[in-house]
């Protein structure tokens, strides 16, 4: 089961900034994409902690990677957005 947590959880970080990183990326959203990368590290970083105290978290480091893929998906919106403009 910790296994397949794991590379759920990779798996979706990857996906999660490789998404982000496109929308948000380039000269015209300098900001944004910094914004993204650093989700896309605190993502990294909660999963690693994850995976050092073998998941026993109590549900909060689960709860912080659900928060920050809704932060990714805010600043891709927020890209968007300015690029319609």
């Amino acid at each position: 089961m910790n296994v397949r947590k794991i590379a759920f959880g990779s798996m979706f970080g990857l996906a999660m900034f490789a998404a982000g990183f496109t929308v948000a990326q380039g000269p015209r959203h300098p900001n944004l994409e910094a914004a993204q990368r650093l989700i896309s590290q605190a993502f990294d970083r909660i999963s690693a902690a994850q995976q050092a105290n073998e998941w026993d978290m109590d549900g909060h480091a689960a709860r912080a990677k659900d928060l920050l893929d809704q932060a990714s998906r805010e600043v891709r919106m927020a890209a968007a957005a300015a690029n319609h403009r």
